[in-house]
């Protein structure tokens, strides 16, 4: 259920500390607790925890929430370990508004861009884990001055204790205020898991999945108004039916049952 802010008192100080306690506890959605605040707030909380011990942000979608859910207890801790969950799906958030919940959108691609624009121009370094040389060499020219320091492990990474252990050395070592994590659900999330348990890791680390493509223009997202409208989905579908068509055809309508069970189970123990 959905945090209800409390009656506001006089004091405007009160008020907004009431705000950001109601924030902070977030909306609960299908068992998890997703961030309910504004995205230009996240981005100020992320920018303002980037000196301290490490943790990580997940931006959970509809496909996220089906492996999830049908995976709950492997996948699931690594979520709930998460410092904020933030709703990367237009799809989940009018979902969640049938359950008269607000879950605001704060997709994984927007957040990168603004972070990464952000930490370009405060002279932020910037730990990137997963894609090639390239995509450095790219953001360096599209952000001049940016300072990224880049490892790209071997696919299928995550089975192997060394590469991973390579992964948290490198990004301890780098003590960079960001993070980047884009090694795909659930590899990134696992790793961050690991990161966040070394005691000398620091800064905020982003499970972003492919976003840094879509950043450099290695992958082209939908236009804003197909965003908007819902269908970014269906844009990503049409783009590369061969890879995506199982997701999006197979997998993310499992959601519609998963919600129904839920619901289905919930009115079973009120009955009992």
């Amino acid at each position: 259920m959905e945090n209800v802010w409390p009656i506001a008192p006089a004091s405007g100080d009160t008020r907004r500390a009431a705000r950001e306690a109601a924030v902070a506890e977030g909306t609960y959605y299908l068992g998890l607790r997703f961030y309910s605040g504004p995205f230009e707030r996240a981005l100020r909380e992320i920018l303002s925890e980037t000196a301290g011990r490490f943790k990580y942000v997940v931006t959970p979608n509809v496909h996220h929430m089906v492996r999830l859910l049908d995976d709950h207890g492997t996948l699931w801790p690594l979520y709930e370990r998460a410092w904020r969950v933030f709703c990367d799906s237009r799809v989940l958030s009018r979902l969640a508004r049938f359950e008269g919940l607000h879950l605001p959108v704060i997709t994984g691609s927007d957040l990168t861009a603004q972070l990464v624009a952000q930490a370009a121009q405060k002279g932020l370094k910037i730990a990137l884990v997963g894609p090639p040389p390239p995509a450095r060499a790219a953001l360096e020219q599209q952000y001049p001055g940016i300072d990224v320091e880049l490892i790209t492990p071997p696919m299928g990474f995550i089975t192997s204790e060394a590469e991973v252990q390579r992964c948290v050395d490198f990004v301890v070592q780098a003590q960079a205020p960001l993070t980047l994590l884009a090694v795909g659900m659930p590899q990134q999330e696992i790793l961050a898991a690991r990161i966040a348990e070394h005691p000398e890791a620091r800064g905020i680390g982003l499970c972003i999945g492919a976003s840094v493509d879509f950043l450099t223009g290695k992958q082209q997202r939908a236009p804003i108004w197909i965003q908007k409208a819902g269908f970014e989905w269906l844009h990503r579908l049409l783009s590369d039916p061969r890879r995506l068509a199982s997701r999006y055809l197979l997998e993310c309508p499992r959601i519609f049952y998963l919600i129904w069970s839920g619901r289905r189970k919930s009115q079973l123990g009120k009955v009992r």
